[in-house]
C-alpha cells in the first residue's frame, strides 16, 4: 500500500530562506540532510515545518537525531506542551541506521500517523547543492 501521492522536492541551503509551505498542510516531509546545520538554525527549520503544517518528519543523514529532537521539542513549543487532537499530533523519526532507500520505503509503504493520511510528502533536502531529479527518481522507486 502506497501512503504518499505526490512528492515535492526542496533544496533548503544551509542558514537559506524557509519556503512556504502551509499549501501542503497535513504533509509529511523527509529531511535529507547533507550538510552540517547549527542548532539555532536547525531549531528555526523544525518551528517553520511544524507551523507550516507538517505532521511527519523522517530525518536522516547528517544529525539526523538532533533534527528529530528539534521537530519535537517544536512541537511541543507550537502546542504550549499540552495533549492535542489526533489529527494535531506531530510524529517524528531519525534514521541514523539505514539507507535513503530503505527511508523512502518506509514513507512509501509503512509510516502511518494516528489520524491523518497524507497526499504530500516534501522531500527536503538541507544541502548546498541539489540534487532535485536524482531524489525524485529515487524516492518513486521506493
Amino acid at each position: 500500500m502506497t501512503i504518499t501521492t505526490k512528492a515535492h522536492y526542496i533544496q533548503l541551503r544551509p542558514h537559506g530562506e524557509l519556503p512556504e509551505l502551509t499549501q501542503l498542510e497535513p504533509f509529511m516531509a523527509i529531511a535529507v540532510i547533507d550538510d552540517d546545520s547549527d542548532e539555532m538554525w536547525r531549531w528555526d527549520v523544525a518551528r517553520h515545518l511544524v507551523t507550516s503544517g507538517c505532521r511527519f518528519l523522517l530525518a536522516w543523514g547528517k544529525e539526523c537525531e538532533s533534527w528529530r529532537d528539534a521537530f519535537d521539542d517544536a512541537a511541543d513549543e507550537a502546542f504550549d506542551y499540552d495533549d492535542v487532537a489526533p489529527e494535531q499530533s506531530v510524529m517524528a523519526t531519525a534514521h541514523d541506521d539505514e539507507d535513503l532507500d530503505e527511508v523512502f520505503w518506509f514513507a512509501r509503504h509503512r509510516a502511518s500517523h494516528p489520524a491523518l493520511r497524507f497526499s504530500d510528502v516534501v522531500i527536503l533536502h538541507v544541502a548546498a547543492r541539489g540534487r532535485p531529479d536524482e531524489l525524485l527518481e529515487q524516492f518513486a522507486d521506493a
